[in-house]
């Protein structure tokens, strides 16, 4: 049925977040499905498209459809602006097929926040790998049929009611059931003409309904195929009137023409001759904003001017915008000066696409001999600096060594910083010597250099290496700032510097939030997040101004509820299954796992969190990451060899922080936990209790076994650890130790609404969200928490969630299962 898109989409878009995509040929009716559709479901409708002429500015359809500039070369922070602004509305893009890369790939993140509607013309031009991901993306992906025999005659006699039943069926059997096919065969079989019959019936119906207009109204219809977007009458000329009259366009709010159908305009534009079309393209350079005109005139053959116009626009854009218009300039065939080029891999390299920055100085001839002077040493070091972030660093070394020390001393301070940088990668200790060589030749290093230093220092973990990245996390130039800031954050964690960790993380999150870096931003808060989940509740007020356990956990939810970068995403995850299954949300944590980045961290968690559920099975495998994460792995691993029961010999890890180096050596030993744990202290509660377990499970004397677990006990329970609390216990019970410290946990105690309101927050709700779903104020939910707290002697809202359920279980099956036994 005819009707089927329009029902599915209806339905399927009224049931919250959702992408619905509609595709089909030229003409077939995808457009006026489209705002049916947006009529039909309940909410404000955010409508724009792409327009073909502008297919390369990034988010042009979103921002036509939002009504604001947004950040195209970022796209995590593209659907973060454009859902911030959609909320509960329904956003809609029509001409998908036009639009651009940043805007088609904002729409596999929209899709989990937002209710999304697009029309996508087949067959397109979207590569394999766009058009898989949008796949996978879509709630619903519908074709628009052709219409029955029945829907299609009966819009033939409307279209043209003199028609007969004979010649209605020869209408309908040539249109193949397009509705635009069928409008132009009956209209022109009304005046008495017929097509071919060894014609694309389509094109010809088109083309020979557009031979009835007058010329000036022909022309202005081209013109709207070329410019591929709405435009003013004045623009079109004359034959706007007649278009209007032909309902061929439409007005839009503001006076703007739309064609009806965007393929007949681009038909239009098609039957012009050569000729024709070039000086349509030149007539429309003269008439539109310099980025527009820029196209029009590549299109005519005139690349000079094209370049001209497109150095005006990039000279009043910024970000993603100038990029693609100085990429733009660069890429037409005509002399390029190669101080643009420069500019435009600058420009480049500030919007992210190190890539294109590479391969636009490569054009130049990116060599020290290579270029003309004097502009070939700089061209030369910005090729390697581009070389280098694109991840090509052996030819990144390459694109710098003919430099000379003789050069100009800003070029010489790039090329140094890319050569060190380069060493490091490949060449760790090599790079020591390179760096001293490089800090003799530079005493007051410019900020690029000064970041490379530090870079190798920290590698190193020379003295005052933290201080010396901290400072170049402070530079003006806000790339060398987040690079080393991101550096400097990942080293002290590495370091099982934690709170530091998580200090520095939240320093440079708000210089990227004010900067408006919101990738940046996400990835640092992640960080932080990471940190203090990892440091534990105990003494998370350091770097968190008083929050504890749930505060970290509700900030680490939100992030993942938002589009991320991978990076962020994956500490975010990480940091709030550890949290889930430290408390007892194992199922949970398990969930929330299961849709991670591949990340150390993220894989660490995840077998942890199977560890704690009993499962050690699935706890083993191979380790992940260096550092602090790299020892985790690798006491994961010990604990899961030893609840097997299996013997393992496995080698310490090298350049582990000292506790962890300690713990590992303890699991080899059979001794030491105790001396392990207080290493942990001011590092990480968890791991201080696993110690003193370790110490309960091995040590051959009891009153000191009994005195570890105690500890381990008590530890765990104030810090509301509650699967580690239940393993303390179990191994105090093999000491015939039996005793319970905690309050009752008997849901029987609880009312309804607060066993709804725990349900909700084991699920990971927010305060907000749960006050939404059940109708009452957040101070409600907030009061029926504290009360379920006090009445289950829960320390944490988490911890009443587990208690609740686990209690729930108990009821339900009374064998012991649980971690504690009871």
């Amino acid at each position: 049925m005819a009707d089927e898109p329009y029902l599915a989409a209806s339905s399927t878009l009224r049931h919250g977040p959702a992408l619905v995509v509609l595709t089909g040929p030229p003409g077939c009716g995808r457009s006026t499905l489209l705002r049916r559709i947006a009529q039909a479901v309940p909410g404000p409708v955010h409508a724009g498209g792409g327009l073909a002429m502008l297919a390369t500015v990034p988010a042009l359809a979103l921002s036509r459809a939002v009504r604001a500039r947004l950040p195209g070369h970022d796209v995590p922070l593209l659907a973060e602006a454009v859902r911030s602004r959609v909320r509960g509305g329904l956003l809609v893009l029509d001409d998908l097929q036009h639009c651009d890369p940043a805007t088609v790939a904002a729409l596999t993140h929209l899709a989990r926040h937002c209710r999304v509607l697009v029309a996508l013309r087949t067959p397109h031009r979207l590569g394999d790998d766009t058009h898989r991901a949008l796949r996978a993306a879509a709630t619903a992906w519908l074709t628009v049929a052709p219409l029955s025999a029945e829907q299609a005659g009966a819009l033939a006699r409307r279209t043209a009611a003199r028609l007969d039943d004979a010649t209605v069926a020869a209408v309908t059997a040539r249109a193949g059931g397009n509705p635009l096919a069928i409008i132009a065969l009956a209209r022109q079989a009304v005046a008495g003409r017929a097509a071919p019959g060894d014609v694309d019936q389509l094109a010809y119906a088109i083309a020979t309904a557009l031979a009835d207009l007058p010329r000036p109204a022909r022309t202005a219809l081209a013109a709207l195929g070329l410019l591929g977007r709405p435009a003013a009458a004045t623009l079109l000329g004359p034959g706007a009137t007649d278009l209007l009259a032909a309902g061929l366009v439409q007005a839009e709010p503001g006076g703007a023409l739309t064609p009806v159908s965007a393929y007949v305009a681009e038909t239009a534009a098609g039957l012009l001759d050569p000729a024709a079309r070039t000086e349509l393209h030149q007539r429309l350079a003269q008439l539109t904003p310099p980025a527009e005109a820029a196209r029009h005139l590549a299109a005519a053959g005139d690349h000079a001017g094209a370049y001209r116009q497109a150095l005006a626009a990039a000279d009043a854009a910024t970000g993603g915008e100038r990029a693609a218009l100085l990429l733009f300039a660069c890429g037409l065939d005509t002399s390029i000066d190669l101080r643009v080029r420069l500019a435009a891999a600058d420009a480049a390299l500030i919007a992210g696409r190190p890539g294109d920055a590479a391969a636009v100085l490569a054009a130049a001839g990116a060599r020290p001999g290579g270029a003309a002077a004097p502009l070939a040493l700089e061209v030369a070091v910005l090729h390697g600096e581009a070389l280098l972030q694109d991840g090509r660093t052996p030819a990144a070394h390459d694109a710098v060594r003919g430099v000379p020390d003789t050069a100009p001393a800003t070029v010489v301070a790039a090329r140094d910083r890319v050569l060190l940088l380069a060493a490091l990668a490949t060449t760790p200790m090599a790079a020591l010597e390179t760096a001293d060589k490089i800090a003799a030749r530079h005493p007051a290093p410019p900020p690029g250099v000064a970041a490379a230093l530090a870079a190798v220092r920290a590698a190193h973990r020379r003295p005052g290496w933290d201080r010396e990245l901290a400072a170049a996390a402070e530079t003006g130039d806000p790339l060398i700032a987040r690079w080393s800031a991101w550096l400097l954050v990942e080293t002290l964690a590495a370091d099982a510097r934690l709170l530091d960790a998580a200090t520095a993380a939240r320093s440079a999150a708000r210089a990227a939030g004010a900067a408006l870096a919101y990738g940046w931003q996400t990835r640092f808060a992640a960080a932080a997040d990471w940190a203090l989940a990892l440091h534990g509740p105990a003494t998370g007020t350091a770097a968190g101004g008083g929050d504890g356990a749930d505060a970290v956990l509700r900030r680490a939810a939100n992030l993942t509820d938002r589009a991320l970068p991978e990076q962020a995403r994956a500490y975010a995850t990480a940091a709030t299954a550890l949290i889930e299954a430290d408390t007892g949300l194992l199922a949970t944590a398990r969930a929330r796992l299961a849709g991670a980045p591949a990340h150390p961290a993220a894989d660490w968690v995840a077998r942890e969190a199977a560890w704690l559920d009993g499962q050690p099975e699935r706890a083993a495998g191979q380790d992940t990451g260096s550092g602090l994460l790299a020892g985790l792995h690798a006491i994961t691993a010990r604990w899961a060899a030893h609840d097997l029961g299996v013997a393992t010999h496995a080698p310490v890890p090298v350049d582990l922080p000292a506790p962890a180096r300690r713990t590992l050596t303890a699991w080899a030993l059979g001794s030491g936990f105790e001396a392990a744990a207080a290493g942990w202290q001011p590092v990480a509660l968890r791991e201080q209790i696993r110690c003193l377990l370790a110490a309960g499970l091995t040590d051959t004397d009891r009153d000191r076994a009994v005195a570890a677990l105690l500890h381990a006990e008590q530890l765990a329970d104030t810090a509301g650890l509650t699967v580690l609390a239940g393993r303390a216990r179990r191994g105090l019970r093999q000491h015939r130790v039996h005793r319970d410290t905690r309050g009752r946990r008997s849901p029987g105690a609880l009312t309804r609404r607060e066993q709804d309101v725990l349900a909700l927050v084991a699920a990971g709700e927010p305060t907000r969200r749960i006050a939404g779903q059940l109708g009452i104020s957040a101070e409600t939910v907030d009061t029926h928490i504290r009360a379920s707290m006090r009445k289950l002697g829960a320390r944490t809202r988490t911890e009443a969630a587990a208690l609740a359920f686990a209690a729930s279980a108990t009821r339900l099956d009374t064998s012991d299962h649980s971690e504690d036994g009871r």
